[in-house]
């Protein structure tokens, strides 16, 4: 795939657009900005300042340009400013591309937009959320999803073009030379003893603490946990607006349950566990689904969003809103070793057809150069 135009024209700008959203689409445009770059491709990213903060856009050898959340004149200027001589622009999620279309009105610079997940919400903030749907799906140039259903829901919404996108989860770096520590000094040994999961099961929830997340789906479950022997141990991290209202029910009810906040050490939180857990939510790749299974954690999780197509048969996936079969699910596998150490086979053979970076890199790499390379005269 050429990322470069012919006869010694300046290689191809592309302004990506974030809206400081969910972790997997954030860490999605740091790793292609990425292989953009190392493959001559000049990239501008638009985000909020705290998003480059987090990962590191520059880093990547991308430029930044602070571009707050909001819908405002001021912030659709500024991007408006940023899409100047670029090529073509590629926004990352609805409120994103919504402020691209707005940014873009008028000129004929090719928009991509890759949907990661379904939008929710409730109520009269619904009906917005379909018109703004309908708004980018019918502008865009190309709609990309991340799942078979979003390209299905961008088709019916009335995008032109819909593809399926590959995307990879970019892999952390993970601790070397640890073989030949005592069992006591490894890392998730000493995590566990923090946490104070030291002769009990661990099971480890990541996400934000809003209603849509599952979170009182997991508590009715640990109301189950409870009866046990020992009594697993339940960390939920994240940070969001049910955070105090969680917190009252595990305190009232006696709850084994802790919320860690948010944290930098997720991965490590997952790997020292005995369960991943995925109560609910519509992230259609959910970045825990897909770290679970690299780290070859066993996972229960509600089917919702794109979670079967991501998984396949690498976990224990049970009917969502029913908090009772969550919890037998779970209790199911810590009494079935067999059964757990067969899901981590599952899981690392699942994990190897997935994208890699690369592959998720040369894939999008040549729609750009569909829509920006000259056609050839017939």
């Amino acid at each position: 795939m050429s990322s470069h135009s012919p006869h010694g024209q300046s290689s191809l700008r592309t302004v990506q657009v974030l809206g400081g959203g969910n972790a997997g689409s954030s860490a999605h445009v740091r790793s292609l900005a990425a292989g953009l770059v190392a493959r001559g491709v000049r990239v501008t990213v638009c985000a909020p300042g705290e998003a480059d903060d987090t990962y590191d856009f520059t880093g990547a050898g991308a430029a930044h340009v602070h571009v707050p959340r909001s819908s405002d004149p001021g912030s659709v200027a500024a991007l408006r400013a940023a899409c100047t001589d670029a090529d073509l622009v590629h926004a990352h999620g609805l409120h994103a591309s919504f402020r691209a279309v707005l940014a873009l009105s008028g000129r004929r610079t090719p928009l991509i937009v890759t949907w990661h997940n379904g939008a929710h919400a409730e109520g009269a903030r619904a009906h917005l959320l379909r018109l703004l749907e309908r708004r980018v799906a019918r502008t865009a140039t190309v709609v990309l999803g991340t799942t078979s259903d979003l390209v299905d829901r961008a088709r019916r919404t009335g995008a032109r073009d819909a593809r399926l996108a590959a995307v990879a989860l970019p892999r952390p770096r993970r601790t070397e030379g640890i073989e030949g520590i005592e069992e006591s000094e490894r890392p998730s040994s000493k995590l566990r003893a923090e946490l104070g999961a030291i002769g009990r099961p661990l099971f480890t929830a990541v996400g934000s603490l809003d209603g849509h997340r599952g979170h009182d789906l997991l508590l009715d479950a640990a109301r189950v946990w409870r009866g046990l022997d020992p009594v697993p141990l339940v960390v939920v991290v994240g940070e969001g607006s049910q955070r105090a209202e969680l917190q009252r029910r595990i305190e009232d009810e006696e709850l084994p349950v802790r919320l860690l906040g948010r944290r930098d050490d997720v991965s490590e939180l997952l790997a020292a566990a005995d369960l991943a857990l995925l109560p609910g939510g519509e992230e259609s790749r959910s970045v825990l689904a897909q770290e679970a299974l690299h780290a070859r954690v066993p996972l229960v999780a509600a089917l919702t969003g794109g979670i079967r197509e991501l998984v396949g048969d690498a976990a224990e996936l049970v009917p969502p809103h029913e908090p009772g079969a969550f919890a037998a699910a779970a209790v199911r596998l810590l009494e079935d070793p067999e059964r757990a150490e067969h899901l981590r086979d599952l899981g690392t053979r699942q994990a190897a057809g997935w994208p890699t970076e690369d592959e998720t890199v040369a894939q999008v790499l040549s729609v750009y150069d569909e829509l920006t390379q000259p056609q050839p005269m017939i």
